[in-house]
């Protein structure tokens, strides 16, 4: 699987030499760090988990890919934990051939010989910028004798991007699993949820979930936002009480094997949606639905936005959030005071997946293989001109949603968002109290 997709980045590079580096390790505090976590185009081309490693392609008339990554070495294995070595990553992962990582830059400078272009992330990272430079020049230096250095750089990504936007099997296959344990992690939060617990407390069921089932991570972290908390969109202190009366608004999601799942559902701490929340949140799944509607091959990315976008403003004519006409609230963006974001993004190894929106000032056509999320939502904080009812409810019901060849397949939807069946749920999980 990798080693095609390596020989798809040659041959769509035509002639070159890519050169590819996997995340650094992060220092969290002293000398701990930050649990690992690999670069997503350097492990979607290679799948090799560990740090200090960089892959190289060369792709014209006899391609190649090439490793570099650490050596073994018995102390830090003791300390660390195993590691492939440049022998074993290049028979278990499939490369022609494997070195040791401090030996990149000499292999470069001669690999870059007489080739036409150099592929790498350009502008990513100010340390690997340098040692591009520092390749060509070696290279350069060498003019006399009559070698050629690269006459064009090229950001390897845009190649990149383009190829992990359509997912195959493989990938679908994890992100379905990575899809279900969200769903089951939001389950199991709407069983939780009491008046009088904690936000933290309901954050710790999620997580718990997520590890019990397999998932290595969070995708990003929590959101558990109760009350007016709800109408912060990147709400992540967690640490407020939930009061009965109130809504609490949980946006999470698990990384699974490197992929990303991304759910939100909103929900009664109570257990019982008051008639103006009911009235609220049956809104924005109407608009949720009406943008799932959308989503189909051959229509453009901005296609959901829009399906979105009209029947909340609606919506907000209808709560009496706003007066006038819909197409004036539309024509006027009237609406971005309550809604203020897009419906959503590509999902797949990061969970704002790689991948343009727009292609020559036109929005993307959706295809079959796409994965993106759907998540409308309306953020109504308490002010003099709101409906007294209405103040600080903050909804937002989100999915993951894959293209297929006859419409579309919502991937999380065991993650229940009907009102009877939130309901349902936490009544059935207060009774066995």
């Amino acid at each position: 699987m990798y080693s095609e997709r390596r020989r798809r980045l040659a041959e769509a590079m035509a002639a070159g030499v890519a050169v590819i580096p996997t995340a650094p390790e992060r220092v969290r505090n002293r000398d701990t760090h930050f649990p690992y976590r690999f670069d997503s185009h350097f492990y979607y081309l290679s799948g090799f988990p560990e740090p200090d490693a960089a892959l190289v392609i060369v792709a014209g008339s006899a391609p190649k890919s090439l490793l570099f990554c650490r050596s073994r070495d018995e102390e830090r294995e003791i300390w660390d934990g195993y590691r492939y070595g440049p022998e074993a990553a290049r028979e278990r992962f499939g490369f022609d051939e494997a070195h040791p990582i401090g030996k990149l830059d000499e292999a470069l400078a001669q690999l870059l010989q007489d080739s036409p272009a150099l592929f790498y992330p350009l502008g990513a990272d100010a340390h690997w910028d340098a040692r591009a430079m520092s390749w060509l020049n070696a290279v350069r230096a060498r003019a006399r004798a009559g070698v050629a250095a690269p006459d064009r750089v090229h950001d390897v990504r845009a190649l990149i991007d383009d190829m992990r936007l359509v997912k195959d099997a493989h990938e679908l296959s994890v992100m379905r699993r990575a899809a279900r344990i969200a769903a089951g992690a939001h389950r199991r939060a709407m069983q939780a949820t009491r008046p009088g617990r904690n936000e933290y407390e309901i954050e710790a069921e999620l997580l718990h979930e997520f590890r019990r089932s397999g998932a290595q991570f969070p995708a990003y972290w929590p959101i558990v936002a109760g009350g007016p908390n709800a109408c912060v969109l990147h709400y992540v202190f967690n640490n407020a009480p939930l009061r009965g009366g109130e809504l609490l608004l949980i946006d999470a999601g698990c990384e699974l094997d490197g992929y990303a799942s991304d759910v939100t559902r909103s929900f009664p701490v109570n257990g019982r949606f008051s008639a103006a929340q009911r009235d609220t949140y049956e809104v924005v799944l109407a608009a949720q639905l009406a943008a799932i509607g959308k989503v189909r091959a051959g229509n453009a990315w901005n296609e959901p936005h829009d399906a979105a976008v009209r029947v909340l403003a609606q919506g907000m004519l209808d709560l009496k959030l706003l007066s006038g006409t819909l197409d004036e609230v539309l024509e006027k963006e009237a609406y971005k005071r309550f809604y203020m974001h897009r419906t959503g993004h590509w999902l797949g190894l990061d969970v704002h997946d790689a991948g343009d929106y727009k292609r020559s000032g036109k929005w993307r056509s959706l295809a079959p293989g796409m994965v993106l999320t759907v998540e409308p939502g309306l953020y109504i904080r308490a002010a003099d001109d709101v409906p007294e009812p209405l103040h600080d409810i903050g909804i937002r019901i989100e999915d993951d949603v894959l293209v297929t060849e006859g419409g579309c397949e919502v991937i999380t939807a065991e993650a229940p968002k009907r009102i009877e069946d939130i309901e349902a749920l936490m009544r059935d999980a207060r009774a066995r109290d």
